[in-house]
């Protein structure tokens, strides 16, 4: 196994974008970058299609990831919006695959359980926990940033309980005391 992995997260939006990239360095994650595409001025529908498509293509040229983690579509109350999104969702993947790199969809409720223990989580909650779990200064002011890094944290949580070479639990004791880091910062957020 690699000594250091990059994941990039990807949060896909028709308005706004966000990429998120970490390294995980011994197990231990870390902020590698982000990258917001604002996409709000590009009135064609094509034309956005085709900067997505760009723009993904050159966030992964940049990260260089081992493996892409991308936010799946959720319920939306208007399907002409709902196309819309899977639309920026299909030619994000599309530009994935084009550069042969492995690509895993989570759930947003998935994504937000990952990072807070609760599916249904707030944007600012999530925010103020990956500020704490990869040790940030400062919260990224933007969600489609955060959101990308949590699908990035999701995706290396979810790696890390598939059993490929990393230990499996057998109880919330040895869960806990593995993971006591994530347990604090819960308890901290609750308070919040």
């Amino acid at each position: 196994m690699l000594s250091k992995k990059v994941i990039l997260g990807i949060d896909p939006g028709t308005q706004t974008m966000g990429f998120g990239a970490i390294i995980i360095n011994q197990d231990k994650p870390e902020l590698l970058g982000t990258h917001e595409l604002k996409l709000d001025k590009i009135t064609d529908p094509y034309r956005k299609l085709r900067e997505i498509y760009q723009t993904s293509k050159e966030q992964i040229d940049y990260f260089k990831p081992h493996e892409i983690a991308i936010e799946s579509l959720f319920y939306a109350t208007n399907p002409q919006s709902l196309l819309k999104l899977g639309r920026a969702q299909g030619v994000a993947i599309a530009a994935v695959i084009s550069k042969n790199v492995s690509v895993t969809e989570y759930s947003p409720r998935k994504v937000k359980k990952s990072i807070t223990g609760r599916g249904d989580a707030s944007k600012e909650q999530i925010a103020k926990m990956l500020m704490n779990i990869l040790s940030l200064k400062s919260i990224p002011n933007k969600f489609d940033i955060t959101d990308a890094l949590a699908v990035a944290m999701c995706h290396y949580y979810n790696r890390n309980s598939m059993n490929l070479g990393k230990p499996t639990y057998g109880s919330w004791s040895s869960f806990i005391k593995d993971n006591s880091h994530r347990i604090a910062d819960r308890k901290k957020t609750d308070k919040d």
